[in-house]
């Protein structure tokens, strides 16, 4: 694999070869097993945008496999306020790395920032368009709790208008065959071109704004953030903001098995007294994100990953 921009870069075969490489990875992404298989690679991780859990689980990621990083840092503090370009900036850090995550405010950024760069581009995020390690990641949860990601029933719920994670999810979901349940406000609603592009697909849609009657026949709750900084409009935030909290009470009648997950951070959307239950996925998710991006990060640099992985710390 080259660049991840999008989830249209990994086939099914792709997406399941990965998944299986980094449950393996599990006891390397602990700490309890020591396995160099990135030393003397470097990755270049470029946040244009703040971030917590994708920044840090990258760079986790790459040392506990051998590898190191160098950040950009903050960007008030580096030559983007001098008026670099990306472009430039691209082309600099392609030197200085084997392989760069990037994450941007503009969508579109990471296909342009692949096209300048000679090494493999990871979008961790553009503007509101996709993040594809964050859905494999979640994918990864998905089949931990359930054993598979086919043919699941899947609730995605709150911001899903500029919320990327869940616009490169749900492209992943239907093409494994599960039903997607939409739930947010009219004004929130999943792009219609996303919408029409998963009829295309064969997929399943049920679109509503209401949340608890979807909750009993659930496999999966994905809940979001309404994303304040998104909004043109500060107005149509406040209109729309604290419209769905999940409490420990709305999941009194579910499926034993189903699992809430979030790409966090969260704000009010999800109780506190959801964490004590069974079906809090969401701290798990974000570990994830370390032995999802182990497998990422090795399949980009074409370093095959042992069938059997030994050998204690």
């Amino acid at each position: 694999m080259n660049s991840l921009i999008t989830m249209n870069d990994l086939t099914n075969d792709d997406i399941h070869r990965i998944l299986a490489d980094a449950e393996k990875l599990l006891p390397v992404a602990k700490g309890n097993l020591h396995l160099p298989l990135l030393q003397g690679k470097i990755l270049g991780n470029l946040f244009f945008e703040p971030s917590t859990r994708t920044r840090m689980s990258f760079e986790t990621a790459m040392k506990r496999l051998g590898g190191d990083v160098v950040n950009l840092g903050a960007v008030a503090s580096s030559s983007v306020v001098k008026g670099e370009t990306l472009h430039d900036t691209i082309r600099m850090v392609d030197g200085y790395s084997d392989v760069i995550a990037l994450r941007h405010p503009l969508q579109g950024a990471a296909q342009y920032a692949s096209d300048c760069a000679n090494v493999p581009i990871a979008n961790a995020g553009d503007g509101a368009g996709h993040h594809p390690t964050q859905t494999m990641l979640d994918l990864f949860t998905i089949k931990q709790a359930h054993g598979k990601i086919e043919n699941l029933n899947v609730v995605l719920v709150g911001d899903l208008r500029f919320g990327r994670t869940v616009h490169s999810l749900s492209y992943a979901l239907v093409r494994f065959g599960c039903k997607l349940t939409l739930v947010s406000p009219e004004s929130l609603r999943l792009p219609d071109e996303i919408i029409n592009e998963l009829k295309e697909q064969g997929g399943e849609l049920e679109i509503t704004e209401d949340l608890k009657p979807q909750l009993e026949n659930a496999d999966v709750v994905y809940m979001t953030r309404i994303q304040k900084e998104r909004f043109p409009d500060e107005d149509e935030y406040v209109r729309v903001a604290g419209v769905y909290k999940l409490v420990a009470d709305d999941l009194s009648s579910v499926k034993k098995d189903m699992i809430v997950m979030h790409p966090l951070p969260r704000v009010d959307e999800i109780n506190p007294d959801v964490d004590s239950t069974r079906h809090a996925a969401y701290f798990e998710q974000a570990f994830n994100g370390v032995v999802t991006r182990m497998a990422l990060l090795c399949d980009m640099l074409n370093i095959p990953i042992p069938e059997k992985i030994g050998g204690e710390k």
